[in-house]
């Protein structure tokens, strides 16, 4: 069984990696490989290290963020389940500004995404359910919600090509739908 991964840098978003792992498959099923310290740390700063799980298990229709910060470092992917996982370039300084990049990931298509500081991270559930993982890697104590920045799903600026036109949000995504739209 190998564990190798397939390490690229997106085209479109500097900085943001997408790793394909191997996948074994047999009469069983499959197995495959999502961290592996010594090749995927060296992907991050000096120093920094990943130190933090999360999941998120969703229905269909569900679209999360458009969240971020300004020191997570993140590495996502789909355990079951698709997901269309949007990264929104939110670097003020950068010539992709606002920019994003799309990436649908199933059992089909298995990959990881890792997402730098000061991108937005966005997912949409297009199956029935999906568990959503984050792999977080950050200096000092984590930042949640209330310190993060958060983007409208259809925020025109942007202009994400969602697979839906009513998804079901947080409240906090649908507070910044309402504010975007001046409600």
């Amino acid at each position: 069984m190998s564990f190798d991964f397939e390490i690229t840098e997106s085209k479109k978003l500097k900085g943001v990696m997408i790793i394909k792992p191997s996948i074994s498959q047999d009469r069983r099923g499959t197995i495959w490989t999502s961290f592996l310290k010594e090749q995927i740390d060296k992907l991050l700063p000096d120093g920094l290290y990943f130190k933090h799980d999360k999941f998120s298990e969703s229905r269909g229709n569900v679209l999360r963020g458009i969240h971020g910060d300004n020191k997570s470092w993140k590495l996502v992917t789909s355990v079951y389940g698709e997901i269309h996982q949007v990264v929104v370039d939110c670097r003020k300084d950068s010539p992709t500004y606002l920019q994003w990049e799309e990436f649908i990931i199933n059992k089909d298509n298995q990959q990881l995404i890792l997402i730098p500081p000061m991108m937005g991270n966005s997912y949409y559930i297009s199956s029935e359910n999906a568990v959503y993982h984050y792999k977080l890697a950050y200096d000092g104590d984590y930042i949640d919600a209330d310190g993060q920045f958060t983007f409208a799903w259809n925020d025109p600026n942007i202009a994400i090509k969602w697979p839906t036109k009513t998804p079901i949000l947080s409240d906090r995504d649908m507070e910044a739908h309402l504010k975007q739209e001046g409600k």
